[in-house]
């Protein structure tokens, strides 16, 4: 997509998340090259702005909650020409260690919550022929991830859903990028959700892992 300067048709960017990591570095660099930049978290607060950021309320996993806040960026921005999907959680454990409930949590944010947005999202480009997906995946999104099985497929998942959807919308003028960062400096690496049915079978071979990953 050309990019007409910002006087006539100042770039805009729907962020799915802007309050922490990946997602507000992001919506920083964004504002600073010049684009209007609409952010959301789970509970903002009316009118919130966060670092020169507009915040709006939305919920990935809620197809209404999702839907309301797309309507009201469209409604603020005019337009939208760039959307970052980033929102997401990690779960570390064994594959045999998560129970199912844990398994489809973490895909309704990971994956269906980026289907959701998106999916809210390509009407609005279709109409303007116009516009850019950026989906946030991981690097485990392409290499085997042992102790990170779920959130490995849900990368895995995002990777080939992106490349994908870019061949099918292409023809509209969107066109749709995955990035897949290895390890960084955010809140992420720190609080990874446990698995919740954790077995001490696993647990030698869990630290020999995590040993060599330290080594790395």
């Amino acid at each position: 997509m050309a990019m007409i300067g910002a006087k006539a048709h100042q770039k805009t960017k729907f962020l799915a998340r802007a309050s922490s990591g990946i997602g507000k570095a992001a919506a920083s660099a964004l504002v600073n090259a010049g684009y209007r930049v609409i952010g959301t978290k789970r509970n903002a607060r009316p009118d919130e702005v966060r670092d020169s950021i507009r915040m709006i309320a939305r919920d990935v996993t809620s197809n209404e909650s999702v839907a309301a806040a797309v309507s009201l960026a469209q409604a603020e921005l005019g337009h939208i020409d760039l959307l970052v999907n980033d929102a997401g959680f990690g779960v570390t454990g064994a594959g045999e260690e998560s129970s199912i409930a844990q398994v489809r949590l973490l895909f309704e944010t990971n994956f269906h919550g980026v289907v959701q947005v998106t999916n809210a999202v390509l009407p609005i480009m279709r109409g303007q022929g116009s516009g850019r997906i950026l989906n946030v995946g991981s690097g485990l999104g392409f290499i085997p991830a042992p102790y990170s099985t779920y959130y490995s497929t849900t990368k895995h998942a995002l990777e080939d859903y992106s490349e994908s959807l870019d061949h099918e919308v292409r023809e509209f003028g969107v066109r749709v990028a995955v990035i897949e960062p290895a390890a960084s400096r955010t809140s992420f690496e720190s609080s990874p959700v446990p698995s919740d049915t954790p077995l001490a079978a696993y647990n030698a071979n869990r630290a020999k892992v995590r040993r060599q990953g330290e080594t790395l």
